[in-house]
């Protein structure tokens, strides 16, 4: 797996308080990442709990215009849409700008950034071109992410990507079709679909519904 970090990164990983050279000068109008990415823009129950209450809408209404669905490993999961046509992200404005900045997606505050999910936590590295600007400078990985709590949001990144491996694995062993399916629903009912409250903090509310989910299916390690 390092191998393969190392052929598209710059063959560091970093933390949470090392230095990257990511910073673009609030990128000077470009928008060359907004553009062409496909289902790619991956949202996490934090982003649609910031989307809904950013926009005031609920996740019903986010997929009435700006949030798909696709499968993924057998998961269905959200991500956000590009315009038809365009293939520019539904939220770039005329100017070129992001309208849900204060609020966009975690994929979107740590591009050019990868994660990497370790026994350790979450841990990041440079992707290579990711970024077209270039003389970039450094900044620390906690300031880029731009997210409160960053230890509580760590965890919860960790928490998450590991219940879907586990559902993964669960699909693996699920008898028929419909089995899968009913897990598959499942998942996107409990962490999207419910609503939340956009008034109360996400955390509480989230390792809720995840106790409840590794509950239903019998899985180890509930929090």
């Amino acid at each position: 797996m390092l191998q393969d970090i190392n052929e598209i990164s710059d063959g560091k990983i970093y933390g949470l308080h090392d230095m990257v050279r990511v910073s673009c000068n609030d990128c000077e109008g470009c928008h060359a990442c907004c553009e062409q990415m496909g289902t790619t823009v991956l949202l996490d129950p934090l982003d649609v709990f910031r989307l809904t209450k950013g926009l005031g809408k609920t996740f019903q209404e986010l997929m009435a215009g700006t949030v798909e669905l696709h499968v993924e490993d057998g998961l269905v999961v959200p991500n956000l849409k590009m315009a038809e046509g365009t293939e520019r992200c539904v939220f770039l404005n005329k100017e070129g700008r992001c309208s849900i900045h204060a609020f966009r997606p975690g994929i979107c505050r740590l591009f050019p950034l990868g994660r990497i999910y370790g026994e350790d936590g979450v841990s990041y590295f440079l992707q290579n071109g990711a970024c077209r600007k270039e003389n970039r400078s450094k900044v620390k990985v906690v300031k880029w992410l731009d997210t409160k709590e960053p230890k509580a949001y760590q965890k919860f990144l960790a928490d998450w990507h590991s219940l879907k491996k586990e559902l993964i694995q669960y699909l693996d062993t699920a008898q028929g079709e419909q089995a899968a399916k009913t897990v598959a629903m499942f998942l996107l009912n409990q962490f999207f679909v419910k609503p939340y409250d956009t008034d109360s903090d996400f955390y509480p509310q989230f390792y809720e519904r995840l106790r409840e989910a590794k509950g239903a299916f019998g899985l180890a390690g509930v929090p």
